[in-house]
Formats: structure tokens, sequence, C-alpha cells
């Protein structure tokens, strides 16, 4: 009955007790114990330690008669336990044998190692958060601040203590809580725009919901300074800018349209881009021709080397030849010591894009049909040939059938710029392409003048439809330019009144009719000029809506110079 009460007590304790008599043979060994070493009790008893325990040291205690407290000890079976062991001796001496107790510590152990990793990854993130350049604030699912960064402070101007444990809206001094707004949707918030701190430092905040197994746990927000935005993007166009300056800037994704029109032209220009062969581009004024050029340079093999932009129309005569095709030392008074690379010899392996080809001179023409045929140049003095390799790519607004008829025009070279040639359709061939082609224009515009213009109003859209647009794209992006000038801040959407009053120059252009006799007959030229001056301004003015700038604008004069004739002639301003 003693022994049974023992076994019960030893059984009912948490800790692993096994005890082995002097031969090392295991004598008792409990619950906790067996379960700890994986091995049965009716397996255990009777075995010697090392059958049970191969790495126990309970042989060397019954060596030493020592005492070990406390010690750790893995398991085969990889638990940590940590063990203490006795040596058993009766009263007179004599060593009966030794046990030892011990306890798992493996959960212990593990969850120690995870809150140290726990901490090392906290501090490894507070690291992180700190070393950002970007302001980070954090606020708890009540809405507290909890954690700000060095960032944070620079941007706002804030402390650590005028943040920390204060209600989400202590940073702001103008504008309404996101935190707040973040915490109480569960839903992100980006791009809003509001200013904070003690100096009211405009930024824009970007805030979303901290989410834990499914609680919210509070909110983080990024504040971006716009006024550095604004540098790092006034850097980026600079960037652009250079960059744009040494290469094409367009690809066939820059060009917006769905028109079937519009999209033969692009596959045509596709295929050219693949040839060597010359493209002339045609179509009116403004219809995206340059557009053209850049997108098929960049398309073809030659896209890493130069593209050169020449306007056959804005260099003179006597210029454009020393500027296509260099000159010699001596070639003229005034010409370059060591003479000057022409155009064609700085674009060779590249394209050269020959804007207005039909307003070359006939002198010109020839030597650019000796360029086409033979593959190379001859400087201006020079008599020396230098072979050059490079794509040509003409545009031209104009008729060269009627130049070839009437003589302006060398046929010969017609036929060798011919080869490839693809129509750009006018904006009033594809007008569908309007609103698409409105959006793109936005975002360019915005960039320029520093606005957030959304789109259009549908219809803004439709007024625009009804127009047939003489200038093209062209004309189309000034339209959208000179009504986002005159939007108010706030609004998003152009809409007709921001639309400046839209009428083709051919009716602009009216034909006078004819005075009635009384009105003309003994009046001084002088007089009828000025009545016919004031009429003109009158109506200019009441179509764009009564705004001088624009009057003045669209009439070709100054604003002092309108302001003057107004006065002149009492027309009510």
């Amino acid at each position: 009955m003693e022994k049974v009460m023992v076994d019960l007590i030893l059984d009912s304790t948490h800790d692993g007790m096994i005890v082995i008599d002097i031969n090392s043979q295991v004598i008792l060994l409990n619950n906790s114990a067996s379960k700890m070493i994986g091995i049965s009790k009716k397996d255990a008893i009777g075995k010697h330690i090392y059958e049970c325990i191969p790495d126990s040291r309970l042989p060397e205690i019954l060596s030493t008669r020592a005492i070990e407290i406390n010690q750790e000890f893995v398991l085969k079976n990889g638990r940590k336990i940590i063990t203490t062991r006795i040596p058993v001796v009766n009263e007179s001496g004599m060593l009966l044998g030794a046990f030892a107790v011990f306890k798992d510590i493996t959960e212990v152990v593990d969850l120690a190692e995870e809150i140290t990793n726990l901490k090392e990854i906290q501090t490894m993130l507070e690291a992180i958060i700190q070393s950002s350049d970007e302001a980070i604030t954090v606020v708890d699912e009540n809405g507290n601040g909890i954690l700000i960064n060095r960032a944070y402070t620079r941007i706002t101007g804030l402390e650590k203590d005028q943040v920390i444990g204060k209600p989400a809206n202590a940073d702001i001094s103008e504008g309404e809580s996101m935190h707040m707004q973040v915490l109480k949707t569960r839903r992100p918030v980006r791009g809003a725009r509001m200013k904070v701190g003690p100096h009211d430092k405009d930024v824009i905040v970007n805030v979303a919901p901290v989410i834990v197994d499914g609680k919210l746990k509070g909110s983080v927000g990024v504040i971006h300074d716009v006024s550095e935005i604004s540098q790092l993007t006034s850097e980026l166009n600079r960037a652009r800018h250079i960059i744009r300056s040494l290469e094409a800037k367009y690809t066939f994704d820059d060009i917006i349209g769905s028109s079937e029109e519009m999209e033969i032209a692009i596959e045509q220009a596709k295929l050219g881009a693949k040839t060597p062969a010359t493209v002339l581009l045609r179509g009116e004024s403004g219809t995206g021709k340059e557009l053209f050029a850049h997108a098929i340079h960049n398309e073809s093999i030659r896209k890493y080397n130069k593209f050169v932009r020449v306007n056959c129309a804005a260099i003179s005569e006597s210029l454009l030849e020393s500027e296509l095709f260099g000159y010699e030392e001596g070639a003229f008074s005034g010409a370059k010591r060591g003479g000057k690379r022409g155009i064609f010899e700085e674009a060779n392996n590249g394209s050269i894009f020959l804007d207005e080809i039909g307003e070359l001179s006939l002198n010109t023409q020839a030597k650019l049909l000796r360029v086409l045929q033979e593959r190379e140049i001859r400087r201006v003095g020079g008599t020396k040939s230098i072979p050059i390799d490079v794509r040509i790519i003409a545009a031209t607004n104009v008729n060269l059938e009627k130049r070839i008829g009437n003589g302006t025009f060398r046929e010969d070279l017609y036929y060798r710029i011919n080869k490839i040639p693809i129509h750009i359709p006018s904006l009033r061939m594809r007008k569908q392409d309007i609103k698409q082609l409105a959006e793109h224009l936005l975002v360019k515009i915005n960039q320029d003048y520093g606005r957030t213009v959304e789109g259009l109003t549908e219809e803004a859209i439709h007024y625009l439809y009804g127009y047939d647009w003489p200038g093209n794209v062209r004309e189309l992006e000034n339209v959208l330019g000179r009504a986002v000038i005159f939007m108010n801040y706030q609004e998003r959407l152009i809409d007709i009144k921001h639309i400046q009053p839209l009428q083709n120059l051919k009716e602009k252009a009216h034909v006078r009719q004819s005075l009635p006799e009384t009105d003309i007959k003994d009046v001084p030229l002088s007089d009828l000029v000025e009545k016919y001056e004031a009429k003109v301004i009158s109506d200019v003015l009441t179509l764009n809506g009564g705004n001088k700038t624009a009057a003045a604008k669209s009439l070709g004069i100054s604003l002092r110079s309108l302001y003057y004739k107004l006065e002149k002639y009492n027309i009510a301003n």
C-alpha cells in the first residue's frame, strides 16, 4: 500500500524523475519522465540507463558522488530539459544509487527564442522606418499616435512629444484626419492634400489600415512634401528634356487614336519602320507628322543612333546647304577653321527627318537626290565625297504633284522619297478620337501648368465634335490649354463655359458685304477703316466671351493695344 502511494505521488508531479541502482540499472521511472524520454516504464525498468538515455550522466554521479544542479541537457528526441542529479547515500554513507529530477523546457526555450526574434524584428523595423526618407506616422485603433520617424519631424516640424499619445488630428493645421477616416472605413486613402505642422506645410498623404487576423490594429500614413514632389518633377522634366534632345522622343505608344484611318496609318508606319526605304509622311499641319517620324525611327534598327530633325522651311536657302552637308575651311567668308560636319554626317547610321520637304529649292533638291542615289555627300567647298548611311523620313503638307506640274519640285526626287507614302488623317476625319486625344493631352497640359484637371464633361466633348479643326491636333491642344488657364483651381472637369468660342478661320474672315451707298459716299477712307476696325474688335470680343486677353491674342495685337482701341472707339468693356 505504501509503494502504491509513493508511485501515485511520483506520477502526479510534472517533473520527470528517474532512479538507478549502483549498477546503473533503472529502478524507478515516473510518468512525466516516461513521456519526456519516450520510453514506457515496463521497457525502461531493469534496463541500463544508457539504453534509455544514451548520454546520461547518472553513471558519473555514481563514480563521483557529486551533485549537479540545474544542468541543461538535450534528449535524443530533441527535447530540452534542465536537470538536477543527486547520488543516493544511506545514513552509514553507503552508495545505493543515483536519481535525476528534470523539467521539460523545450517550449520555454522556443518561446524565449521567439520573443528574441520578435524583438530583433521590431528593432529592425524601427531602424528601417527611422532611416526612411518618407515621412511615416502610425496610430493605434483608437486614433492615438504611437510612432513617427525622423523624416516626419523634418517635414512637419513636430517632435515625438507633440504626436505620440495624441489624437491623430493633432498634427493637422488644415484639413481632415485621414487616419480617422481609414479607421472608420477600413479603406486606404491616397493622394489627400492637407496642411500639417506649425508652418502649415503643404503635403500629400497616403494612409492604409493595419489589419491583423481580421482585427483593426491601427493605420499607417506616408506623408509627401509637395514642394519636394515639385522639385523632383522639375528634375525629372529636365532629365527628360536632356534625353529627348539626344534621341527621338516618341514611340507608337504615344500616337493616340483608334479610328480606322489612324490605325491604317500606324500599321503602314510600323511596316515602313522595318525597312530601310525612305518614308514620305503626308498630311495637314498639326496632324502629327513629326510624331510619326520619331516613332518610325524608334521602331527601326537605327533606334540607338541619332535622330535629327530639319525644318526645311525654317532655314534660309543660303544656310540650308551648309547645314545639311557641312563645309570645308575657307569655303566662304566666316567659315569655321577646320570646316564643319553637316547634319548628314552627324546623323550617320541614324535617321534624318526632313520636315516640309516641299519648301526645298531646286538646287538643294538636286543635292538631296545625289545623297539618295549615291549614298554620299560632298561638303560645301569640298571635292571629296563622304559615304553616309542615313535613313530619310520626309514630310510635307503641300501637294507635291501640283508642284511637280508647275516645275518647283523635281519629279525624280519625288519618286525617290515617295517609296512608302503614309497619309496621316486630319482630325476632322477622325473625330471619334477627340475624347481620347483630349484626355492624353490633358496629362501634358497639367504638367506644364501645374494643374490637376481630370477630363471633360460630355457636353464639352460634343461641342468639340461639332468643330472642323483646321489646325488639327495642335489646335486641339491649344484650345484645351486655354480652357485650363481660365478654370478655377478647384474645378476638375472642362466644361463648355471654359472653352473659347470655336469658329473656323474661313468663317472669321467672312467676305464683307457691300455697304449702303449712304454709308460710304463722301466718307474719308480713314473713317471707313476705323469704323470697320471697331466692328471687327467688337465682334471678336463677343466671340471670346468678353475675355480681352483671348480677344487680343485672336486679333494678333497686344493687350495694351486692345485697351487703347476699346477706349478710342468707345466700345463697352
